[in-house]
This record gives C-alpha cells, sequence and structure tokens, in this order.
C-alpha cells in the first residue's frame, strides 16, 4: 500500500521507521469514532455543496461497511497503514477511488486525530462518572450502616479521638465527591469540536464547523485553529483528574490493608477479594488493595508522561503529541477497574466491631474531651492542655486509665481537679457530644449522609 502522503517522496519508508512511526497497533482502538467523525465530516462537505450528495451517500454507505467488516475482523490493519485515520481512508479509497480521496477535503489528520480523542474520552468520561456515583453509593450504605458504631481515630497513625465508623467514611466520600466535580468540570472542556481546524490555520473551504460540532453532539466548536490541533491540555487535565482520584482510591486501600491486619483487625475482607501464599497456608493477603496502591503510580506516570512531553512543544503539531494516547487509553483503563473493583471489595466487606472496641482502650482517646470540659467552666484551654497532658502522663507511669483516676490520684496531678469535676468519659458520650458542623457526632454524620444523597441525586439527574 503506498503512503496517501506520500507524493513528494521519492523513497519509500524504511522498515524500521514505518514501523516506529506507527501508531496503528494502539490507536485503532478508535475505529469507530474516526468513521463517526468521517460521516459527520461528509455530511457537511455536501450541505456546504463541496461534494455532491451522491458523494456523500456512496463515502456514508462504505463508512459504514469498513465500520463492521472492523468490528466482524474481517479487515485487518498492519503498521504500514501508519495510523487509524490513514487504514480507514486506505480502505475507503480501494472501495470508491477519486470519491473516496474526497472525504479528507478540508480536514488533517491533526484535528481528526483531536477529534477521535475528543469523543472517545466524552465517552469514558461519562462511564467514569457512573462507577464514581456507585462507588459513592456504596460508601453512603456503609456509613450509614455503622453511623454509631465506635472506632478510635488517628493522627500520625497514633490514636487521637474517638469517632464513628460511619464518620471515617464519610470523609472519603467527600473526597470522590471532588473528584466527581472534577471531572465534570473536564468534561466542559472535552466537549469542544475541533474538526475543521485542519493542520493549523483553517481554509479556505466554506465550511460549517458548527453543523459538524452539531452532528457529532459536540457542546461547543473551539476558536483558535493554531491552539486546537496543538492542545493536550484536556487530556493532561484528565490525567489529572485521574491521578487524584487514584490517590484517594490508594489511600482508602492503604487503611484497608492496615485494618486488614492482625495488628489492627478493624475489617474482614470477603475471601473473594484475597490470595493466599504459595508457601504459609495460613495467610490471606489483601491483594486487592495492593494492586490499587500500586497502580496508582501507574497513572501518575501517565501524567509525568504527557506533561513532559507538552512542556518543550512549539505550536502547531508535533510528531510527540501521538504520546497522548497510550498514557491516555492505559489510565482510563486503571482508573474504570479500580473503581468498580474497589467498590464491589467495599460493599462486601465487614467491621470487626468487637476487635475495634479492644483499640478504644489505648491512647487516652477521651483526652481532648477532658480539656474541652475544663474550658467550658473556665480554665483557659492552654492551661486546660498542660493539666490534661501530666494526667496522661501519670497514668502511663502508674499503667491506669482515666477512669481509674481517684481524688487522690487527681490532687497530684493539680489540686484543682477533683472526681466530680470531670465529665463523663465513656466513648460514647465523647462522640455524641462532638455535634459542631462537620463532626462525629452519629445525628451530625446522619446530616452528611443526606447531604450526600442529594448531592448523588442531582448529579444523576443531571447526568451529562
Amino acid at each position: 500500500m503506498g503512503n496517501l502522503w506520500g507524493g513528494r517522496f521519492s523513497k519509500a519508508m524504511d522498515k524500521l521507521v514505518e514501523e516506529f512511526n506507527a501508531s496503528i497497533t494502539f490507536d485503532s482502538l478508535l475505529y469507530e469514532y474516526d468513521i463517526e467523525g468521517s460521516v459527520a465530516h461528509v455530511t457537511m462537505l455536501a450541505e456546504q455543496g463541496i461534494v455532491s450528495q451522491a458523494e456523500c451517500k456512496q463515502i456514508i454507505t462504505v463508512l459504514r461497511e469498513i465500520k463492521e467488516g472492523i468490528k466482524a475482523g474481517d479487515i485487518q490493519f498492519t503498521t504500514a497503514h501508519e495510523d487509524i485515520h490513514m487504514a480507514v481512508e486506505s480502505v475507503l479509497i480501494n472501495e470508491l477511488g477519486d470519491v473516496g480521496r474526497k472525504l479528507h477535503t478540508a480536514r488533517s489528520r491533526n484535528d481528526q486525530a483531536i477529534l477521535d480523542t475528543r469523543m472517545y474520552l466524552k465517552d469514558q468520561i461519562k462511564i467514569i462518572l457512573q462507577l464514581l456515583i456507585e462507588l459513592e453509593n456504596t460508601i453512603l450504605e456503609k456509613a450509614n450502616e455503622n453511623k454509631s458504631f465506635i472506632m478510635p481515630g488517628f493522627t500520625h497513625l497514633q490514636h487521637a479521638q474517638p469517632v464513628t465508623i460511619g464518620f471515617h467514611l464519610m470523609a472519603y466520600f467527600q473526597k470522590f465527591r471532588r473528584d466527581i466535580e472534577r471531572l465534570l468540570e473536564c468534561y466542559e472542556r472535552v466537549d469542544y469540536c475541533p474538526l475543521g481546524a485542519c493542520a493549523l490555520a483553517g481554509t479556505t473551504l466554506p465550511i460549517n464547523r458548527n453543523r459538524t460540532a452539531e452532528l457529532l453532539s459536540f457542546k461547543h466548536v473551539s476558536e483558535n485553529a493554531m491552539d486546537t490541533v496543538s492542545d493536550r491540555d484536556f487530556i493532561i487535565e484528565f490525567l489529572c483528574f485521574a491521578s487524584m482520584c487514584m490517590m484517594h482510591l490508594s489511600r482508602f486501600s492503604d487503611e484497608f490493608i492496615l485494618w486488614n491486619s492482625q495488628e489492627f483487625g478493624f475489617i474482614h475482607i470477603d475471601d473473594s477479594f484475597c490470595t493466599g501464599s504459595s508457601i504459609m497456608p495460613q495467610k490471606k493477603n489483601p491483594d486487592i488493595p495492593e494492586l490499587i496502591r500500586g497502580k496508582t503510580g501507574r497513572v501518575y506516570g501517565s501524567l509525568i508522561t504527557l506533561l513532559t512531553v507538552v512542556k518543550g512543544l512549539p505550536l502547531a503539531f508535533n510528531k510527540d503529541f501521538q504520546e497522548d494516547k497510550e498514557a491516555l487509553f492505559d489510565t482510563v483503563k486503571t482508573v474504570k477497574n479500580c473503581l468498580l473493583i474497589f467498590a464491589k471489595m467495599l460493599e462486601q466487606t465487614t467491621f470487626n466491631y468487637e476487635k475495634i472496641i479492644t483499640h478504644m482502650t489505648k491512647g487516652f482517646l477521651n483526652a481532648t474531651d477532658v480539656a474541652e470540659y475544663l474550658v467550658k467552666n473556665g480554665t483557659p484551654f492552654r492551661k486546660a492542655h498542660e493539666i490534661v497532658g501530666k494526667m496522661v502522663k501519670y497514668c502511663e507511669e502508674k499503667d491506669m486509665d482515666f477512669d481509674s483516676l481517684t481524688d487522690d490520684d487527681l490532687k497530684k496531678i493539680d489540686p484543682a481537679l477533683a472526681r466530680d469535676a470531670l465529665p463523663g468519659l465513656e466513648y460514647i458520650d465523647c462522640v455524641t457530644a462532638r455535634d459542631s458542623f462537620g463532626g462525629t457526632a452519629p445525628e451530625e454524620v446522619m446530616r452528611q449522609i443526606g447531604v450526600g444523597k442529594e448531592f448523588l441525586k442531582d448529579i444523576e439527574k443531571n447526568l451529562i
């Protein structure tokens, strides 16, 4: 097959160069978008009188046959086809001759490649949004089930304050909520039709770019042809979203790994999401959250790849841009798989309440509540902080907890302290009292769950 751009050249491309240059091995994934874009393009050309209606009909008929042939596996491509755009056009020309050669009027592979990528990414964003919504609904269900069950809250991986399990889960709801908001904003900037920008400067032919955008269900038309073909911001923005989303999944996964360990024992991950050891028969390994944590680096790598590719490129198009698709395709696949499997794993994970209760006796989780109680009774906070710090040190030295302190013990710590001047130290009281907006009190967690449900309802109602 001769190259469609080969008129200026006197030598055939070196075979090694041909293979190095080709992108058909991965951009063939875009064949349906390429053909759909070509159908819209030739429809517009016919409406503008640039090709005849009869030629348009012939081209569309063969394009649809090519689509079915690729889908059925009857049409195969090699590196000689270079990319999916040239591949489809080559088959079309083989079928229609000069009529097929008219399809590429008033467009370039530069704007065509961007068109296919934008169409692909619009569809993938819709799928990922739905997966995020499903994960968020699972978090809401688990949070509601556990809105009153108490667990240690941590800072620096040290016992800090008592919180409810539902409260902890709702913290992740907020992270993924922001991911949804970011992805919706990203979609707006993907939703620009680039076709008609041509190589970099538009065309002298009387095309109608708004009509092409309408046929392809784009909300906007890109403004500047040179920017259009050199823009990869929309892919980078998606990769930024993906990196943050994977970072949130990784943090959640890391807590699953910790909570699943014998040292914590907070959760039971269903056996269907774990593996065993090839040598140690007792092992039950949390491979799925470990894999998600590991794949986060893979997504970060795609972001850094494309940022590095683009950072030094002059306007307009450069062949370096061919590196955008593998990074994008791999990231889309990774994010979709991780969201789907994590939601299923979370749904089938149960909390080991008895084991969690044993951890509540460690770390003086109610220390801040005692300090705040003293503040309510007129002690300056810094003084209250010092007094409670002495209480903790005294208890550690005597191997006691706050409940065991007598009046004599308290007087040794601070003359102003007395048993009847301390609050109830039950952890449920500590949690229930933290009813400030955004706090861990069960009623406040229920409010957060309600707000979360309303957010998801609004998103699904207006889903793109």
